[in-house]
């Protein structure tokens, strides 16, 4: 008897949201420019003020891309 439940084939690969594949690597260049910035400025620069903007533009980069992640984990799987 088999049974109905049960999934034997892997499913086909859901279609990917028109330019959702460039978003994620997108923040990350994002991401990784900006914490530079902030690091160089914050040790060279004496207007604290920009280079906190870029420390708030990398935390900024870093929530988007853990929320990018926690809603697109369910189709990735």
């Amino acid at each position: 008897m088999t049974d109905p439940y049960r999934i034997t084939e892997t499913p086909v690969d859901a279609p990917k949201k028109p330019g959702g594949g460039l978003l994620r690597p997108l923040l990350w260049l994002v991401l990784f420019v900006s914490a530079a910035a902030n690091v160089v400025l914050s040790t060279a620069a004496d207007n604290q003020w920009i280079s906190s903007a870029f420390g708030l533009v990398a935390v900024l980069c870093a929530v988007a891309l853990i929320v990018h992640h926690r809603r697109n984990r369910a189709r990735e799987s």
